[in-house]
């Protein structure tokens, strides 16, 4: 099949293109891929990285707490991480919120690959925001004994935040994410975790400003690499995972 545009807008972060085509060199093999500035930002081909950041949270937010998860999804994009935390049990819940609205269209167009598993999950709510600014809001939080939820503003909080925006905390998309690495920024983060919930963070690039801010205000700091062999480029490429979770 030929290159076919299924959707081609300007936004606030640059022109935005959603394409599908078949790989010349695995014929019969479609993906759906993304561009941002006529730049390459993301493929249906390889997703091993972005559901890794949903598996491996779980995973950590398992060996914590018990009974039913509340996760927060920073970034639609195709929808991978959202869909592998939809794949647990336990999920009982995944709030995505998403920047572009041109993005959210996607998935209520059916234009995404998984688009139709997504849509049919009760589970999921797809929200237009700033993810940033959602996990700064003011909140309540249990190490301050006293505190009455009512009176601390939103009393929801995850076990899970899993945020996948950026291309690395040093080459991010927009002037909004940059306040998150800060130590402030986590810290206002982790007041929106449960009490043993995680944090999870992907980047192209091993970040050693992020894992030291991580360790200030986080606990069980860990960083994950997820190696591909990419064999449309022949290049192997690592991606690179970070989480933290909360104590008491």
């Amino acid at each position: 099949m030929p290159l076919e545009i299924l959707d081609y807008e300007s936004t606030p972060l640059g022109t935005l293109c959603l394409r599908r085509r078949e790989l010349v060199s695995r014929p019969g093999t479609i993906v759906t891929e993304v561009t941002l500035d006529h730049e390459f930002l993301m493929s249906s081909y390889l997703t091993e990285s972005e559901r890794a950041l949903a598996r491996i949270g779980l995973e950590k937010v398992s060996d914590h707490i018990e009974g039913k998860l509340n996760v927060l999804v920073g970034g639609l994009g195709l929808g991978y991480t959202a869909n592998e935390c939809l794949k647990s049990a336990r999920v009982a819940s995944v709030e995505v919120v998403e920047f572009l609205p041109q993005v959210i269209g996607w998935l209520d167009r059916g234009l995404i690959p998984l688009a139709g598993q997504l849509a049919g999950d009760g589970r999921l709510n797809v929200t237009h925001g700033d993810v940033y600014a959602r996990v700064a809001e003011e909140g309540v939080d249990s190490s301050k004994p006293g505190q009455n939820p009512i009176d601390q503003g939103t009393a929801e909080r995850f076990d899970l935040i899993v945020i996948d925006v950026d291309h690395s905390p040093q080459d991010v998309l927009g002037d909004q994410s940059h306040g998150f690495y800060t130590r402030e920024g986590l810290r206002r983060t982790r007041e929106q975790l449960t009490v043993g919930g995680v944090l999870g963070v992907w980047s192209y690039a091993e970040d050693t400003p992020l894992l030291a801010n991580l360790k200030e205000e986080l606990v069980d700091v860990d960083v994950q690499q997820v190696t591909v062999w990419n064999d449309l480029i022949d290049v192997e490429q690592t991606d690179w995972l970070f989480f933290g979770r909360r104590e008491a």
